[in-house]
């Protein structure tokens, strides 16, 4: 393809597939009232140009807000093994359905994601079934850590993704040795999931013996996760490898953080954003209930601070669904998890709605720094070139969210009868409007996210936080 100015023509012809029209389009360069045309699957013209263009499908997005594809980089999608909790397709569908057009999916399944042939089932359990692109992460383990730098860059995966606490059997790496094999053989970015396997042993019976939800972030305290993610960044410092710490949910983690941006990106979730202790237990009891914990107010209030430092790099929903069957088991029997890549997106325009958060820094959030900091090819940002995913939105539109719009096998969501301002109308992946007005739409097309070939090149120390 030829560019010129501001128009990319792949032919004499200029015929687009998608022409998105009337919209206030977040650019690079923020927000610009232009059109987007859309062909092959990329961005081939914006601004006054695409009115020369004739269009398969022409969207009219007057009074809209167009964003870049929202990219969800923490779900677990629970195929296969565990698919009366969520599968591929019900999962990528709630996905669109919630303005998502890219999702990251966790190793933690049955079996494990663990070698080639593990990520290879996934992504052939996703051929025509996915309704959103998709790249799944390989779990970090005793087992294979030699083979870590080989696994992590096959095609469609994400990375390499390591449990220091909440897991079990093969995936749980919560030894200082196994840390270090896995950290040494790699140079992507390294996901952990930071909470201190030994301590949450320790104290479980503070959850046994009071068998109240309540005390879930008492059992799981902030020293939980605060002791492993300075043990894997102390680790990780000695290796010189690059930590993705998710779901960082307290003060003192972000304190620490905060001296640690050259080698450390953060991830936040909507759940630790918008729900609080003890509030969230004693109205939703076990539905709350996740690892880590939602924690008291000023944790909260920390993680909105740390967004406006930009400490923050992503966020992502964590959606890790259980059956309402067994989230009625009598805590802590019950599982922790709930829903979130449908509502991360709704949640979060609330936010902005709100005045917690501007548009340009969730875009940033959850689209462009999805796309810088795991070298995602061709996504996170509306400009010539690019990948054509749209998460069309609009920030007046009020709605409730309900169980009955929850396309997960699971069914439900915490934000039951939560009234929000912001939501997404219209989900284009590559050129293809998979939703429009709310509606799922067309066939799931969905395919592997493309990852740049030089990101996992990179030496060794070298960061882009």
């Amino acid at each position: 393809m030829n560019v010129t100015g501001n128009v990319i023509t792949p032919s004499a012809s200029r015929h687009a597939d998608l022409l998105v029209r009337g919209a206030t389009v977040m650019t690079p360069s923020g927000a610009e009232r232009i059109d987007v045309a859309c062909a092959q699957g990329r961005i081939v013209a914006l601004g006054d140009l695409c009115g020369t263009w004739s269009a398969e499908t022409t969207l009219d997005a007057t009074g809209l807000h167009v964003l870049p594809g929202v990219i969800d980089t923490q779900v677990h999608f629970r195929e296969p093994g565990l698919m009366h909790k969520e599968n591929l397709e019900a999962g990528t569908r709630g996905a669109v359905l919630g303005g998502v057009t890219a999702i990251f999916e966790m190793p933690n399944t049955a079996p494990l994601t663990l070698n080639a042939a593990d990520l290879q089932a996934k992504l052939d359990a996703a051929r025509g079934r996915a309704w959103c692109d998709h790249a799944f992460y390989v779990g970090g383990s005793a087992v294979n850590a030699e083979q870590l730098a080989e696994l992590e860059n096959l095609p469609g995966c994400a990375g390499v993704k390591v449990f220091m606490g909440s897991s079990f059997g093969d995936l749980l790496a919560d030894d200082d040795e196994v840390l270090r094999r896995i950290l040494r053989h790699g140079r992507r970015r390294l996901a952990v999931h930071a909470e201190d396997e030994a301590r949450l042993r320790e104290r479980k019976h503070i959850a046994v013996d009071s068998a109240d939800v309540r005390q879930h972030p008492v059992w799981r305290d902030v020293d939980s996760a605060l002791m492993a993610t300075q043990r894997i960044v102390r680790l990780a410092e000695e290796s010189g490898r690059r930590l993705h710490v998710l779901h960082v949910s307290t003060a003192e983690e972000m304190a620490f953080l905060a001296g640690r941006k050259h080698r450390v990106t953060v991830e936040v979730t909507p759940h630790h954003l918008s729900l609080q202790a003890p509030e969230c237990y004693e109205r939703l009891s076990s539905l709350a209930q996740m690892n880590p914990p939602v924690r008291e107010q000023h944790h909260r209030d920390a993680l909105w601070q740390a967004i406006r430092n930009g400490l923050v790099d992503v966020i992502g929903s964590d959606h890790a669904p259980h059956t309402l069957v067994e989230k009625a088991r009598p805590y802590p029997e019950s599982p922790s998890g709930m829903t979130g890549v449908q509502t991360l997106l709704p949640m979060m325009l609330d936010h902005v709605h709100t005045g917690r958060l501007s548009l340009q820094r969730l875009v940033d959030l959850t689209s462009a720094g999805p796309a810088r900091i795991f070298g995602i090819e061709g996504k996170g940002r509306i400009a010539l070139g690019y990948d054509a995913d749209f998460s069309i939105v609009d920030l007046r539109a009020q709605r409730v969210i309900h169980n009955d719009w929850i396309a997960s096998v699971s069914g439900w969501t915490p934000y039951d009868g939560q009234a929000v301002t912001g939501w997404p109308i219209n989900t284009v992946v590559r050129g293809c409007c998979v939703v429009r007005d709310e509606a799922l739409t067309g066939e799931p097309q969905g395919t592997a996210v493309r990852f740049l070939e030089s990101w996992s090149q990179e030496t060794r120390g070298e960061s882009d936080a």
